[in-house]
């Protein structure tokens, strides 16, 4: 785990953060060499969690025949049910602000019975469509009940997969796949409802904000509404009606560069620097294709290198500057 810098200590002495006395004591604890293992042992719980989950779905897979359908469910809800037990009889109850367990250990407890409670559904449905011929259903019921557990027991991982299945529900999926195979360009279907679901998960932090519930969540719902909304509107870049898409980027791009400096949020701010980029070269060369000016192409592509290491070099030094500006109180 990195230490504390000392000139950054030394500025919160000057500026009088911490007294004269308290710096020695900081002092005195480095020269100890201790550190923690925290992060480290929580990634490792996290991995245990997503190691044991995936290895019971390749043990069914593999032994389905031999192990048999109400087995495998049964098993599946017993440990589900052993998970939200113990989450239950540890939480603190709901809460419209930040609450945390005593222990971290059961945050896990609660992620590993929401991806219990998803394979469980998931199962039904496939061996015996208790959602009928619809499976995005399932993927709306997992959200549902997702939401739920993320809300009550305070949980950002369990939010993100509510979020993860209600765009799923739309149909749409966030993965390197949906982009470089053009999943995403194949059906501008997809693009519409991304930009909806993206829109509807900025209001929705709007008011959390406005009525404080659970407002620590923002981050979450910013960071899949900005991707949700630079892919969607990307992507509708390359449609046929492609200018009625610029307003929509041109928004989002200015919304989250606002939010980012609001909430010092450098992933924000480094992906709306990105999407407005690759936007703005997919304005101009449509532009330049709309107006048939043949003339510029040979001048461009001997340009293109320059103008390519230019922009990488601003963006290196906009990162620098965004993350002095975020540490300027101690420095």
């Amino acid at each position: 785990m990195e230490q504390f810098p000392e000139h950054q200590l030394q500025k919160l002495v000057d500026k009088g953060f911490i007294s004269e006395a308290q710096h020695q004591e900081v002092q005195q604890y480095k020269a100890l060499g201790l550190f923690s293992l925290n992060t480290e042992l929580l990634f490792l719980l996290y991995l245990s969690v997503l190691l044991f989950t995936g290895g019971v779905g390749t043990l069914i897979y593999k032994n389905i025949d031999s192990i048999g359908h109400i087995a495998i469910l049964a098993v599946n809800f017993v440990l589900m049910l052993v998970c939200f037990y113990f989450s239950f009889k540890k939480a603190k109850g709901f809460s419209r602000t930040e609450v945390l367990f005593d222990n971290p250990v059961y945050d896990y407890v609660v992620l590993t019975g929401s991806l219990l409670a998803t394979i469980f559904t998931g199962y039904l449905q496939f061996q015996y469509g208790i959602f009928g011929e619809d499976f995005s259903l399932v993927s709306l019921f997992s959200a549902i009940l997702c939401f739920a557990v993320a809300y009550y027991f305070d949980n950002r991982t369990v939010l993100s997969m509510a979020i993860t299945s209600l765009i799923a529900f739309a149909g749409i999926t966030l993965t390197p796949k949906t982009v470089f195979e053009n999943e995403m360009y194949s059906n501008p279907n997809l693009v519409y409802f991304g930009i909806l679901i993206g829109i509807l998960l900025i209001l929705w932090v709007i008011y959390s904000l406005k009525e404080n519930l659970k407002a620590h969540f923002y981050f979450v719902y910013y960071t899949f509404a900005q991707h949700l909304l630079g892919i969607c509107t990307i992507a509708g870049l390359i449609e046929d009606y492609w200018f009625g898409f610029l307003p929509v980027l041109a928004g989002s791009t200015w919304f989250f560069y606002r939010e980012s400096h609001k909430h010092k949020a450098t992933s924000l701010f480094v992906f709306s620097l990105l999407y407005g980029f690759i936007g703005a070269n997919i304005f101009f060369i449509r532009t330049l294709d709309a107006i048939d000016i043949t003339d510029f192409v040979v001048p461009l592509i001997y340009i293109s290198p320059g103008y390519v290491i230019f922009c990488i070099v601003m963006f290196i030094r906009a990162v620098r500057n965004f993350n002095k500006e975020k540490h300027a109180g101690i420095s």
